[in-house]
């Protein structure tokens, strides 16, 4: 990540860890893992995994279009198609990079811009400051939902459970 203060990067340090929970927490799941629901209206496993990463670019390319062109593509190409945990693991590492390189391109000073959004009927000033929480958001509410049904299936990805999804472990001051 960028070492700069001001570099976004630098301000969501750790949030690459999450990624990686994610990634590790699905990269092993065979097919019937990922298609388990916890009911019939709700997404499955690959599903719910796919979506977290789908709502990256959908909200992402409000912000920053460029990088997510190619996979806007994808996703109008796969249209509902199951993915393997191989195809869900790459389809996280495609966002990640285009998270990545939207925030080494910003600093916090770029955070307060802002984009006209249309919703229910009202526009709203949507700032990338807005959009980037939102997406931080949507990848842990979703990341907790995954934890509890693969849970519900006996797996108990570590990372995302009983490390709460942290990889990125602070200084250590002292011995306590």
């Amino acid at each position: 990540m960028a070492s700069s203060p001001r570099a976004l990067g630098y301000v969501y340090e750790g949030w690459e860890g999450y990624n990686r929970s994610l990634v590790n927490a699905i990269s092993n799941l065979s097919e019937e893992q990922l298609a388990f629901k916890s009911c019939p209206d709700m997404r499955g496993v690959g599903e719910l995994a796919w979506h977290i990463a789908d709502g990256r670019v959908d909200w992402f390319q409000r912000i920053n279009p460029e990088p997510c062109k190619p996979l806007r593509a994808e996703i109008e190409s796969r249209e509902g198609t199951p993915l393997s945990s191989a195809q869900i693991v790459a389809w996280f590492s495609k966002t990640w990079q285009m998270v990545e390189a939207t925030l080494a391109l910003w600093t916090v000073d770029d955070l307060p811009v802002t984009f006209e959004q249309p919703y229910q009927g009202k526009v709203f000033a949507v700032s990338r400051q807005w959009v980037i929480w939102r997406i931080m958001a949507h990848d842990i509410h979703h990341g907790g939902q995954l934890s509890e049904m693969l849970a519900m299936q006996g797996v108990f990805p570590t990372e995302l459970t009983r490390l709460g999804g942290h990889l990125t472990e602070p200084p250590v001051v002292r011995e306590a």
